[in-house]
């Protein structure tokens, strides 16, 4: 079978070349419809044979310094480091010092964070759906990570967009309970008890909370871009793109 160049995303943030970060579309890999194409996820019901030869292929076309290392994703908000080599862990969010460890999350409308600590060299990815980010799993990661958070460089990947998240009142009175000024990333659907939310808002609210300042992306839309992403929203039985980051050697 001939493989595609891979679509990737870069980041569009101010960090040192030896930090290399990316996130992956839903094209250029060997996957057959429903997960066409670069699905990089085994839980979603393709063949791994497919699975694993995306992941190779990865692998190969960035040149990635080792394997990325795959979590067990369970919408919780769960932090691992990663000083070694780990299989199959329950956590939605991974960090590590070391150099050519490979962090990474999936995702297919929920929000993938990227971090890079410039002062002690630290990197993470985690995964946030609204259940994730109402509970704590950037705060969390940011305990496990430094005691200076607010010097941390911080890239939104791929989500579903604000103008179609839609979300029920009760999601919305759950953000505000936590923070009253959440308010403003929830827009009424006219008609209905129903709310668009903003998870890049959201985000971006709890982060600059905390001190952050430096952050970057929120510029993409999933489940509204159907030729470059995945979207569990929009199509169910679907793949996953994946959104990873390490440190090279320097």
């Amino acid at each position: 079978m001939t493989f595609h160049k891979l679509n990737i995303i870069l980041p569009n943030w101010d960090v040192p070349v030896h930090v290399r970060a990316l996130s992956t579309t839903r094209i250029g890999g060997v996957s057959s419809a429903p997960f066409k194409s670069f699905n990089l996820a085994h839980h979603v019901g393709d063949h791994s044979e497919s699975v694993q030869r995306n992941r190779k292929l990865l692998e190969r076309e960035w040149l990635l310094p080792d394997a990325p290392h795959w979590l067990n994703q369970t919408h919780s908000t769960d932090v691992i480091e990663l000083s070694d080599k780990v299989e199959s862990v329950d956590a939605d969010a991974a960090w590590t010092e070391q150099k050519s460890t490979v962090c990474a999350v999936l995702t297919a409308d929920c929000l993938p964070l990227l971090f890079y600590h410039p002062e002690e060299q630290k990197v993470a990815a985690v995964h946030a759906g609204w259940r994730g980010l109402l509970d704590g799993v950037i705060e969390n990661t940011l305990d496990a990570m430094t005691d200076f958070p607010e010097q941390m460089k911080v890239w939104l990947g791929p989500a579903i967009g604000p103008d179609v998240f839609e979300v029920g009142p009760e999601v919305r009175e759950q953000f505000m309970d936590v923070n009253s000024a959440s308010e403003s990333c929830f827009t009424a659907i006219i008609g209905t008890d129903k709310y668009l939310a903003d998870i890049y808002a959201l985000a971006r609210m709890r982060l600059q909370k905390i001190g952050i300042q430096s952050i970057k992306g929120g510029d993409y839309c999933t489940y509204s871009d159907s030729q470059r992403f995945y979207s569990y929203r929009r199509d169910g039985t679907t793949g996953r793109q994946a959104t990873i980051i390490w440190m090279d050697e320097l």
